[in-house]
């Protein structure tokens, strides 16, 4: 494939001025950069995720994770099943709507969290950001996803 030169290509068009692929490329790597502090745990990414929500609320609905997570209930079952095989979770069916199946921590999945109180101030640390900046960034990008959404 012939490369056009330089001057002929759109600007607007070069993968290294697009927005989506830096957030892209970074959420990658932070996901990356999360590995070794999760792997102690021995916890992946998304059950590091569900298990921030229940430390936060004790327990939610699949459609409440699910909200919060941005995930739909196909992918979410599934990590959840594998959670409660490990005794971090349980799930049961709402006594006040059938349909909804609640999930709940374990005291396995509480005694998880003492373990991972370090892994933000690491990630921090190797990012090189100060508490504020982290929140300043953590502002916009919710600004963004709130317009997004």
């Amino acid at each position: 494939m012939k490369k056009l030169p330089d001057s002929a290509l759109n600007p607007l068009l070069k993968l290294d001025n697009q927005l989506c692929f830096s957030v892209y490329a970074l959420s990658r790597l932070i996901t990356k950069a999360y590995q070794p502090l999760l792997e102690n745990l021995d916890v992946t990414y998304p059950q590091y995720l569900v298990l921030l929500l229940l430390w936060e609320h004790e327990e939610l609905t699949v459609k409440q994770l699910g909200e919060h997570l941005l995930l739909n209930s196909g992918t979410l079952t599934p990590l959840l099943k594998r959670m409660e095989q490990r005794q971090w979770l349980s799930r049961r069916r709402d006594a006040r709507d059938e349909r909804s199946v609640v999930v709940a921590l374990t005291p396995a999945g509480r005694a998880l969290q003492a373990q991972a109180a370090h892994i933000p101030v690491r990630l921090a640390e190797k990012m090189q950001l100060t508490e504020p900046e982290m929140a300043g960034l953590r502002t916009q990008l919710r600004q963004l996803m709130t317009l997004l959404s």
